[in-house]
């Protein structure tokens, strides 16, 4: 038998809704792969700007992160040339190893003794703190800097330099010199090597002995 006309109408209406169905099908399968591909590149984009920021802020943790080295009550030793010229002692030292400018700081008070060619001691140092800088190889000194020498010439600071490869000392503020019937002050500053044999001041002031000639004893 063959199908009526309405018969007809209903198989094609029922074709039609199906091929709907499947389209619809289809959209809805394609709309959700998109929306699933889009979902998928901006969490990647995400995990990788995270990854990137994440290296970035480690890297600059990496780099501020400094693990201080302490000791207490050091004793230590300068040489040159396989000769002592220095004899550093303090209760506290701590040494910072920044990359670009290493230092070691004395926080407690420090005393240095200081030898001679023939590893004897010509004068001695004592300071309340100190900063030595290993690329520099200088020291900074401030807080009652008092510096002795055997013959008890005496230099007094409250701010002071040590350079261990010119051996010096040296300042741009107020220092005291106390010798043999001399008192100078060094208004702006003072140089002087480290057993004071040789001494340079700024704007200085001060008395000084002299001889019956005019001269400086």
């Amino acid at each position: 038998m063959e199908p009526s006309g309405n018969n007809t109408i209903k198989l094609s209406l029922h074709r039609t809704l199906v091929r709907l169905s499947r389209c619809e099908a289809m959209w809805h399968s394609v709309y959700y792969s998109t929306l699933l591909k889009s979902f998928l590149i901006i969490l990647i984009i995400s995990i990788c700007g995270g990854c990137e920021n994440d290296k970035r802020v480690i890297d600059e943790w990496t780099r501020n992160v400094v693990l201080n080295e302490e000791a207490i009550g050091i004793e230590t030793y300068f040489s040159q040339k396989g000769v002592m010229k220095a004899k550093l002692k303090a209760p506290l030292m701590i040494r910072v190893p920044i990359i670009d400018s290493p230092y070691v700081e004395f926080p407690k008070s420090l005393h240095v003794d200081f030898y001679n060619d023939s590893t004897v001691i010509e004068s001695w140092m004592d300071s309340k703190y100190g900063k030595y800088y290993e690329n520099l190889n200088k020291v900074y000194l401030k807080d009652s800097v008092i510096v002795i020498t055997d013959k008890g010439d005496t230099l007094k600071a409250q701010d002071l330099w040590w350079d261990q490869n010119e051996k010096l000392f040296y300042t741009d503020k107020y220092a005291e010199y106390h010798g043999k019937d001399k008192l100078i002050y060094g208004g702006k500053g003072f140089e002087a090597t480290q057993d004071l044999k040789r001494r340079t001041f700024k704007y200085p002031t001060g008395t000084i002995k002299v001889t019956d000639s005019g001269f400086p004893d």
